[in-house]
């Protein structure tokens, strides 16, 4: 695959890339708002820099992992950047870590900032990509709940026997002085449980306290008071929780995860040790036989582990796995584990999408065989529907009645075999004879003609409109030949004859988006037809309230001027080049009568 067709297929999403030259070594790793128009920026500039030159030009493969923002582009950035060192980052090669709080194990624990987390019990909140977004929580959660910062040791017996003084942290109200007892731990730990769920990102209580306590300063005319929680509240808006690409609650995992086609397997590998992601790659498999999602797992994760030499106790995965005696097999339903599960599902559906779409340029009839394939399992058909008809009424209050039938074969729209049905014996608003009357003179005309029928039928609406057009295919003698269903209002409603409840298709399945295109198509050419019907009417009507003017020259008209606007515009000369000087005396004054008896 080229370097071209890479950045080609590259997603608008946030994100790190990695340049590796021809030996395959990495030499720079970034990160991205867009990974697309960021790394398409390298290849289309006049680079000034002599060594973004020298960079570009030993660019040999481009890989990328996907992330939720910015804030995670630049933690992952970092960490691979400590693992990899490449040769032309020059920054965020040092040891220094991103920020850190830390609220200690002990009684009435400290919370305060730190770079290098120590794993003896404390527990860590963050990181923070910028010091400044840290001490603005910090400062949030100080003014809030007065905390200690001494290091005394607070044992029940020292406070008991007086071993200690209240400090200047008291006096000025940095803290509620628990070490000569004038707070008690019980109080002094819920105050640690609101933190911990502040810096867990739970504010909808910090902000409901904030604004109690702007208005309650407000009703006093402490107004100085009232800005500074306005302040506050803003900076607590604006503030950023932690990341999911590093958490410290998380050591030394690996997560697995694994997307199934028909022939091939499509697996990505996430590395996490001390918390932070150093290794990623998603590798392709060709299945032999029709291997499940577990026998894919169980094929990949040793072959993983050896290559990266991973020595993780867990493993991270989306299904269970009865294997691996010696590991422990997770399958997370929440928190920073699930995070990155979710991570590792993103990285490869789109290295999926990635490999489908470069095989699918080189054989371009393999993704129609692969969408047939689907089409026919997802809506439970006996055969592939390489033909596919799809009919939509329209009308306005009962005016001008008009019926569409678009064509799609191998899921793509046929134009050459669109057709438009006047509706001409229906009187009034009635979707369900309209129906009948147009699926009568369509199949029956086919099997008239001894032309192929469509394997699959679809009508718009649900089972009103499927029952009228399958008795009209019973009357026809051609059900049973072909398969048909009925949509709903709702795309995902998908209604089946003699089923009194609809079959729900998956939001995200290619079978689904064609036939939201097919019904759009519908839409779209019965609405213009309809509106170009009604158009016609009303300028023929127009022309038709001339007495001595009748169709054939109505026709005249329309033909040579187009519209009536036109017609009013133009003299009698020209109205008599085109139906005469008599016709022409008779249309020139009907529209200028009002100006001859002026």
């Amino acid at each position: 695959m080229t370097l071209k067709d890479i950045i080609k297929d590259l997603p608008t999403l946030p994100g790190i890339y990695k340049y590796f030259d021809k030996t395959g070594t990495i030499i720079y790793v970034g990160k991205a708002k867009n990974l697309k128009k960021r790394v398409s920026s390298y290849f289309t500039k006049q680079h000034e820099n002599g060594k973004t030159r020298v960079l570009v030009s030993k660019i040999n493969h481009i890989e990328f992992i996907v992330v939720d923002n910015e804030t995670e582009a630049l933690l992952l950035e970092n960490s691979l950047i400590k693992q990899h060192q490449p040769r032309y980052n020059m920054m965020l090669k040092d040891d220094k870590s991103f920020p850190l709080i830390r609220i200690t194990k002990e009684r009435f624990p400290k919370v305060y900032p730190m770079r290098n987390p120590k794993y003896d019990g404390s527990q860590y909140f963050g990181p923070y990509t910028s010091a400044k977004s840290m001490h603005i929580i910090l400062d949030l959660v100080k003014s809030l709940y007065p905390l200690r910062n001494c290091n005394y040791n607070l044992s029940e017996e020292n406070i008991r026997n007086g071993k200690f003084k209240a400090c200047l942290e008291y006096q000025i109200g940095n803290c509620n002085a628990p070490c000569v007892g004038k707070e008690s731990e019980e109080e002094y730990m819920e105050s640690i449980k609101h933190v911990r769920n502040i810096l867990k990102g739970n504010f909808s209580g910090v902000r409901k306290h904030l604004k109690e306590k702007m208005l309650e300063a407000s009703d006093n005319m402490e107004f100085e008071e009232a800005a500074k929680f306005k302040q506050r509240m803003d900076l607590l808006e604006m503030f950023k929780t932690k990341s999911t690409v590093v958490s410290h609650t998380i050591t030394d995992v690996d997560v697995f995860t694994a997307m199934l086609d028909d022939k091939r397997a499509f697996v990505n590998f996430l590395k996490v040790n001390n918390g932070m992601v150093v290794q990623a790659k998603s590798v392709e498999y060709k299945l032999k036989m029709d291997e499940s999602l577990p026998d894919v797992l169980a094929m990949a994760i040793p072959d993983f582990r050896q290559k990266y030499r991973s020595t993780s106790k867990e493993i991270i995965v989306q299904t269970d796995l009865d294997l691996f005696e010696d590991l422990k097999i997770t399958v997370p339903k929440a928190g920073d584990k699930k995070k990155l599960l979710e991570l590792s599902i993103r990285n490869v559906l789109y290295y999926k999408k990635q490999k489908l779409d470069q095989y699918e340029k080189l054989n371009p009839g393999s993704r129609a065989d692969r969408l047939m394939a689907k089409m026919k399992e997802d809506l439970r058909l006996s055969e592939e529907p390489r033909h596919i008809e799809c009919f939509d009424n329209s009308n306005l209050q009962g005016t001008n009645p008009v019926s569409a039938c678009v064509v799609f074969r191998d899921g793509k729209p046929y134009k050459k075999d669109y057709r438009h049905f006047n509706i001409k014996t229906v009187i009034g608003p009635n979707d369900f004879d309209s129906m009948k009357e147009v699926i009568r003179r369509r199949y029956t005309r086919l099997v008239k003609e001894n032309k192929s029928l469509p394997q699959l039928i679809v009508v718009d609406g649900g089972k009103g409109q499927l029952s009228s057009t399958v008795d009209t295919l019973k009357e026809i003698g051609v059900y049973g030949q072909v398969a048909v269903v009925g949509i709903a209002k709702r795309l995902e409603e998908i209604y089946y004859p003699g089923d009194s409840l609809p079959m729900y298709i998956d939001k995200t399945s290619e079978t689904l988006k064609v036939i939201q295109h097919m019904r759009d198509e519908a839409h779209r050419f019965g609405i213009t037809h309809h509106r170009n019907k009604r158009s016609k009417q009303m300028t023929q009507s127009e022309l038709g309230q001339i007495t001595g003017i009748g169709d054939k020259t109505t026709q005249q008209l329309l033909a040579h001027f187009k519209s009536v606007k036109k017609i009013k515009e133009v003299g009698l000369d020209q109205l008599a080049e085109v139906i005469g000087q008599s016709k022409a005396g008779i249309v020139y004054n009907h529209f200028h009568k009002s100006d001859d008896q002026a």
